[in-house]
């Protein structure tokens, strides 16, 4: 049974949160959209740079390496595995947003292109959509919003549920008969309802980027030891030092022998002692492994399943992927419909508000907060940092505002 005071202090809130959250709700929907098509976007330049005619002359991995490294202006940290002939060699420097491949053709020597999501425009999309083109500043304001929606989606699931007459069939009717404001209403709270779980899903998949909430997810990791092993990253795994490390062509023999499935990378040695890594780019992530070689034998000294894998670190890079629609075709199209369902029910949200003529809703004076929804607030302010510090300063507002209408 719903208590009405509660119902109409949640919708009083739902309303606030919900009116200042909206244009960046919009924005992150819209950018959210877009952003799903980011490899449909840079595939085709990539596939430019890579395809290359085949001849029988054919240039040294270690020239290439070489050729590279003056074109990057530093040594690669890696080399993607090709799967055909007629590809160019990608070699990689960097990771994540600060990434840059260059290409080189193997029967040429000449690079045929350089690449960096710096430089599309896609970047610039990613940009708005996790930090408002804002750095620090920006990123904070979005995990705080981030961290509303999570309340405006628990507060909407509340009041909606049951508000009906309709019985059963309130959780799917949209009354077209009473007017637009309900009509609107109906979109919002219905879409509302029927997107909550995964919007929270893909809230979980988002917040990891966050500086506060994802700082704080990290050290968990740390202190749980439930993030990558070590021995992952080569920590603590040494080649045997002798004269000459093994040719490339051999690795890259040894790393396509393992016949991992994805996208095949080899890692380079950082130094005197340092492996060689292969590891492979995949769906599902199960099927992810970490295999260490020698540098100068060639042996195989590790081999790292994902399972080896903290639980916390899964479960992290599982949300992530399904964030970002990389799980498959399924996952693309589901993650496209809750963009445009996020757009549609703010949008909505906004209209039914707009003809209540602005109206916030009103509390009965008497109703106070129950210990136990004080306690819930507490936990969801220490989950969510961000939500917690706006609630904090909220209450100081309001514990000043009532001082000061007392003494007057």
């Amino acid at each position: 049974m719903k208590y009405t005071d509660l119902n109409q202090w949640l919708w009083k809130w739902h309303v606030i949160g919900g009116l200042i959250s909206l244009p960046f709700v919009f924005m992150l929907a819209v950018t959210g959209g877009i952003y799903l098509f980011k490899d449909k976007v840079e595939s085709p330049l990539i596939n430019n740079y890579k395809t290359v005619v085949a001849t029988k002359q054919k240039v040294s991995y270690e020239e290439q390496l070489q050729i590279a490294t003056k074109t990057l202006g530093k040594k690669p940290n890696a080399i993607v595995v090709t799967s055909s002939t007629n590809e160019a060699t990608e070699f990689v420097s960097g990771k994540f947003s600060h990434k840059k491949s260059v290409f080189v053709d193997p029967f040429t020597g000449k690079v045929t292109g350089k690449f960096s999501p710096k430089n599309t425009w896609m970047y610039t999309v990613r940009k708005l959509h996790g930090e408002l083109l804002g750095g620090s500043f920006g990123t904070k304001i979005i995990e705080l919003i981030a961290s509303w929606m999570i309340v405006l989606i628990l507060t909407g699931v509340y009041i909606f549920w049951p508000a009906r007459d309709l019985g059963w069939k309130g959780f799917f009717t949209i009354r077209t008969n009473l007017g637009k404001r309900i009509l609107y209403r109906d979109i919002h709270a219905l879409g509302g309802f029927w997107l909550s779980a995964l919007l929270v899903l893909t809230l979980a998949g988002g917040l990891p980027w966050t500086d506060i909430f994802g700082g704080n997810f990290k050290k968990l990791q740390k202190i749980t030891h439930t993030g990558f092993p070590k021995e992952w990253f080569g920590v603590g795994v040494k080649s045997k030092v002798t004269k000459n490390s093994i040719p490339l062509a051999e690795m890259i023999h040894i790393a396509k022998q393992q016949h991992l499935p994805g996208i095949l990378t080899l890692d380079l040695p950082k130094h005197k002692a340092g492996v060689f890594s292969v590891s492979n780019a995949t769906f599902p992530l199960k099927n992810q492994k970490k295999i260490h070689f020698d540098q100068y034998t060639g042996d195989q000294l590790m081999t790292l399943h994902w399972e080896d894998v903290g639980i916390l670190m899964r479960g992290r890079m599982w949300v992530m992927a399904f964030h970002q629609g990389q799980l498959g075709n399924w996952n693309f199209i589901l993650m496209l419909l809750v963009a445009i369902g996020l757009a549609i029910i703010s949008i909505a949200g906004l209209l039914s508000f707009k003809m209540r003529n602005w109206g916030i809703p009103t509390v009965p004076e008497n109703f106070k907060i129950s210990y136990g929804m004080i306690i819930g607030l507490i936990v969801l302010g220490l989950v969510l940092p961000m939500f917690g510090f706006s609630l904090l300063l909220l209450s100081i507002y309001f514990v000043l505002k009532n001082k000061v209408f007392q003494s007057t």
